[in-house]
């Protein structure tokens, strides 16, 4: 095989250079995969011929035949067809591995190595390569064999417990939170790893073992201290929180719902003085943090008057204008009419190969310097750069690469 060619350091975003190897599949592998290619990574998403990726067929929503979530979650993806099963697809695989620093996967644990593609040996090939390993319940533990999904990871994990109205059915979010916690954790714990190898580590890579469950149960705040040390068992609170007040909805005379969340001291004078109504910052009921969550019902009741005699528009104005926390619960049409999202370049075109544009949801975080881009909508074909990465990054011949394909490799 010839030398590698250099690797794509000329690209958009702070990654540029990176290159990903992303064996994920559904969601949280590919949207870790997505966040770095965002970022600028080079990721090569690798696919099993003739069994692509569920996520290619994804959701309900479909425009000219086609799901959304494909063409957002693939973007700035090269898609390469291997087949882990065979050993030459195994061979493969490792030559990617000796000229990535990253690859990402979120299988079943055991998965790799009844492949003979564990670390130890992914390591033999590359001892800087760093492997994110993406699961329902992690690598180790009881329930490291189990199937996991976002669904069971946030009810596993306590987020389903503590969300929707006392006494109802706890509700989910309308997306797969689970899954895109864990992707974001993966990516945080990939940059780390990178960052200990390229700087303190002396070039070693090492094992991010990621769990939806865990992903879900670290966003419990103050939770768990409170149960370990008080015996409370955080309930569901509708739509506040618990002896943060005021902070709620409240509905407008046009009848839509507003945020208003003024709980700390400084704020709720805002607000009373906003509201016409100064004297309730010094009312002993609600002068204070602790005051105010005790008398909870009563203040945000006030609260809820005073908004319902005006409309959305001068809520927003009047409060933002007087320093209070203030905004409207939005509908993804609302966010289309938003200046906000139109000024932060949160709302993207997208060109689709085979639809064309549509727009997609823009890049997270912002660089000063080194800005993201969507450079490329996901591919529809299977295995559509094969030729570009096992041709032009490891030198395969058109010949070799055509016995590949008659053997089912690729």
């Amino acid at each position: 095989m010839s030398s590698p060619p250099a690797r794509e350091t000329a690209g958009p975003g702070p990654l540029a250079g990176l290159r990903v190897i992303e064996l994920g599949t559904l969601l949280a592998g590919p949207f870790a995969g997505r966040l770095l290619g965002d970022m600028g990574a080079e990721v090569i998403k690798v696919e099993a011929p003739g069994k692509p990726d569920p996520l290619r067929e994804w959701g309900q929503a479909r425009y000219r035949g086609r799901t959304l979530m494909w063409p957002v979650q693939a973007r700035n993806k090269k898609c390469v067809t291997l087949d882990l099963r065979t050993s030459r697809g195994q061979e493969l695989l490792l030559e990617l591995v000796r000229v990535a620093d990253v690859l990402t996967e979120n299988f079943r644990p055991g998965t790799l190595e009844r492949w003979g593609l564990g670390y130890e040996r992914l390591s033999e090939v590359n001892a800087g390569l760093i492997l994110a390993r993406i699961s329902g319940y992690g690598q180790t533990g009881p329930y490291a064999g189990r199937a996991g999904f976002a669904s069971v990871a946030e009810a596993m994990g306590g987020l389903r417990h503590i969300n929707g109205f006392p006494g109802e059915a706890p509700p989910r979010t309308g997306v797969s939170l689970g899954d895109s916690l864990a992707a974001m954790f993966a990516v945080q714990g990939i940059l780390a790893a990178l960052y200990h190898r390229d700087v303190l580590g002396g070039g070693r890579g090492q094992v991010v073992d990621v769990s939806l469950m865990e992903s879900s149960f670290a966003m419990l705040e103050s939770i768990v201290p409170e149960y370990d040390r008080l015996g409370i068992v955080r309930e569901p609170a509708g739509t506040n929180l618990a002896g943060i007040a005021p902070s709620n909805i409240f509905k407008s005379r046009d009848d839509l719902w507003m945020v208003i969340a003024a709980n700390n001291d400084n704020l709720f004078r805002r607000l009373c003085e906003a509201m016409g109504q100064a004297e309730l910052a010094d009312d002993p009921r609600f002068a204070t943090h602790v005051a105010r969550g005790e008398n909870q019902e009563k203040i945000e009741g006030i609260v809820a008057g005073w908004a319902r005699q005006r409309d959305a528009a001068a809520i927003d104005r009047v409060l933002n204008e007087a320093g209070v926390v203030c905004g409207p619960i939005y509908s993804v049409a609302e966010i289309f009419d938003d200046p906000q999202y139109a000024a932060r370049e949160m709302l993207v075109e997208h060109v689709d190969p085979e639809f064309g544009p549509f727009v997609g949801p823009g890049i997270v975080p912002k660089f000063s310097e080194t800005p993201g881009a969507v450079r490329w909508s996901g591919t529809w074909e299977h295995g559509s750069h094969n030729e570009e990465v096992y041709g032009g990054l490891l030198g395969l011949s058109d010949a070799e690469l055509g016995r590949l394909r008659e053997d089912g490799v690729v």
